[in-house]
């Protein structure tokens, strides 16, 4: 069966075009022009992804987004928004966006952010064990101690209730320990943009979010590190 979009937009034009493209593409496509609607369809349908417009009748972007993540839905979700201002993107990825896109949109790129993200969570889900079992291939890290094998992190023995992309980031900073990662890099190795440039925002909130649930103190971070100008690495 093809990868199924989900579209949740209330401009039919956009819809439209969307459908058109995505279906030419070889996905099939879902719609729904209102945020109650979206939610009901994300729920019932089980799509691959959502494109998510964040001023809708009924319910906005925002809290189907926040709804569906509460719920445990890991859906890839792409916020489509045509306001500019910062706070709108940072709080859409702190309610569990993957990613968004500013309106009016390139559809080549948009296409190419749906295949990334479909393309991740086929490789995350790939990657799960078939059972529980020790893993052995840990990465022992000081304090944080990351099991590939069973996709989990800890801290102190504890394990870190992580998001899929939060346990990625983590992973990756973690295989190199000392080595900085540019958010260019990051965007294409965690989120799998390949040859990204552009907006790097992204990057900032996961780890500013990754941050609040390794950091002993979150402002005086001694695991996941700033190099100013440069980017991130891991500190053990």
């Amino acid at each position: 069966m093809g990868k199924r979009v989900l579209i949740v937009e209330d401009e039919k034009s956009i819809v439209d075009i969307l459908n058109f493209n995505l279906t030419k593409e070889g996905y099939g496509v879902l719609e729904a022009y209102d945020g109650a609607e979206g939610l009901r369809l994300a729920r019932e349908q089980d799509p691959d992804l959502i494109l998510l417009d964040l001023m809708l009748p009924r319910m906005n972007g925002f809290d189907v987004c926040r709804s569906l993540r509460e719920a445990g839905c890991g859906t890839p979700v792409i916020m489509l928004t045509a306001r500019e201002e910062e706070t709108d993107k940072v709080l859409g990825l702190e309610l569990g966006a993957d990613d968004y896109i500013t309106k009016p949109f390139s559809m080549r790129e948009l296409l190419a952010r749906v295949k990334a993200n479909i393309r991740r969570n086929e490789m995350a889900a790939a990657s799960a064990p078939a059972a529980p079992a020790a893993g052995g291939n840990r990465l022992e890290l000081g304090r944080i101690v990351i099991d590939p094998d069973l996709m989990v992190a800890y801290k102190d023995g504890r394990t870190l209730e992580l998001t899929q992309r939060e346990y990625e980031l983590l992973k990756y900073l973690g295989s190199q320990p000392g080595k900085v990662f540019s958010r260019e890099a990051l965007m294409e190795h965690v989120w799998n943009y390949e040859g990204y440039v552009g907006d790097v925002r992204a990057v900032d909130v996961a780890v500013r979010r990754l941050r609040e649930k390794v950091e002993d103190d979150p402002a005086q971070p001694q695991f996941i590190v700033t190099r100013r100008g440069l980017g991130y690495l891991f500190s053990v």
